[in-house]
């Protein structure tokens, strides 16, 4: 019983979340704003839910804000917790901590990031889920210089939860917290 109480909560919840930031987002569309988006991923029923927003900045001021692992929950209002906890080889082990639900529950994850590479002219940080209460998790940001002057970030995250709700909610929500994500690291990049 707890559990499909649990399930209904967790869907109640996505589903109010993701009507109003969506009609939020096409009301105030501006070319500044983020922009949210979905990807196809492979191995999973479910789209990584993603956002993109321009910023000025260097991408080698954003590279160093999204591998500032351990200051996440500093900057990215999302996280309540986020502390690096191991390292195997040049990947870094991060513990993450999300409240879900207004704080009745959290998602936690322990996602292991890669060392920054470059393909086809964007820098890459990638993150894939080693342990937490979710079934599958991946996270990687884009970096990708515009002009002189502006950056190019974005964050694809997909999220399988251990609990049935519905592919579309969770991309969704998921695509929320990514707009949200890029949101703060870009606030965080133009305080400097």
């Amino acid at each position: 019983m707890l559990r499909s109480t649990s399930s209904w909560l967790i869907a109640s919840t996505l589903m109010v979340s993701v009507g109003t930031s969506d009609v939020a987002l096409a009301k105030s569309h501006k070319p500044n704003d983020s922009v949210r988006y979905t990807v196809p991923t492979p191995g999973s029923s479910i789209d990584a839910g993603a956002a993109r927003i321009r910023v000025k900045a260097t991408p080698k001021e954003l590279l160093q804000l999204v591998t500032d692992y351990g200051n996440y929950s500093k900057f990215i209002t999302r996280f309540s917790k986020a502390r690096v906890i191991g390292r195997k080889g040049s990947a870094v082990d991060v513990y993450l901590q999300v409240p879900i639900l207004k704080g009745m529950a959290k998602i936690w994850a322990v996602v292991r990031f890669e060392k920054p590479h470059v393909v086809a002219g964007e820098q890459l940080v990638e993150g894939h889920l080693v342990k937490g209460n979710v079934e599958r998790l991946d996270a990687t940001w884009r970096i990708r210089r515009i002009d002189a002057e502006s950056t190019q970030l974005n964050l694809e995250m997909l999220i399988v939860p251990k609990l049935p709700v519905p592919g579309s909610l969770v991309t969704g929500e998921v695509a929320y917290a990514a707009d949200r994500a890029v949101s703060d690291v870009r606030k965080e990049a133009e305080k400097h």
